[in-house]
């Protein structure tokens, strides 16, 4: 069976939003090749309205000489929107109805992972839901302040468990996770 495994640059203080501000300083060889790696793995993408959007205005211009670019735009891509009813980056459909169970139909077909990049709103909803099998962080040794965090003030969900761990020389910590299926304990703060 595939598994949905969701990658994210973040900060220490919890910031996934605007990376292209706060990220590229940590870019490295390293952290290239991890990332090629993950996508290596992955035949799908899934992805957030806002992250395809972003994607789909930047690299179907791009061609096979930019570092991702064959994979970004050959392949297959599910986009989950309750607001767009068209997309038009090639090779992309809308996942329509019910999201577990058309993702849990995906997770039945032949193949490898499917990558979900980016994608926060996405990220919390399938955590929230049990879709996700897996949650890898690149944790950047900076802390921006203010921005949109991967998890909200205070919310409590499922518990994970820590499956690798690297450090690259950049000082960025990559954390992976895999969902227990385990809901934690609610708690206040």
């Amino acid at each position: 069976m595939r598994k949905i495994v969701a990658g994210l640059f973040i900060t220490l203080d919890g910031v996934v939003g605007e990376p292209e501000r706060w990220q590229p300083r940590y870019f490295d060889d390293e952290m290239g090749e991890a990332i090629e790696s993950a996508a290596a793995q992955s035949d799908a993408l899934l992805l957030g309205r806002r992250t395809y959007e972003e994607f789909a205005a930047f690299w179907p211009s791009q061609n096979g000489d930019v570092p991702l670019a064959d994979y970004m735009n050959d392949t297959p891509k599910y986009v989950v929107s309750t607001t767009l009813d068209a997309l038009a980056w090639h090779n992309s459909r809308l996942v329509i109805g019910d999201l577990a169970t058309e993702l849990s139909e995906l997770k039945q077909q032949r193949g490898k992972n499917i990558q979900v990049t980016g994608s926060p709103t996405l990220v919390r909803s399938l955590l929230r839901d049990g879709l996700l099998d897996e949650l890898a962080l690149m944790v950047h040794p900076i802390v921006v302040g203010g921005g949109n965090r991967l998890f909200a003030d205070g919310t409590y969900g499922t518990a994970l468990r820590l499956v690798d761990f690297r450090t690259f020389g950049s000082g960025v910590l990559t954390l992976t996770y895999a969902a227990t299926g385990v809901a934690a304990a609610a708690h206040s703060a």
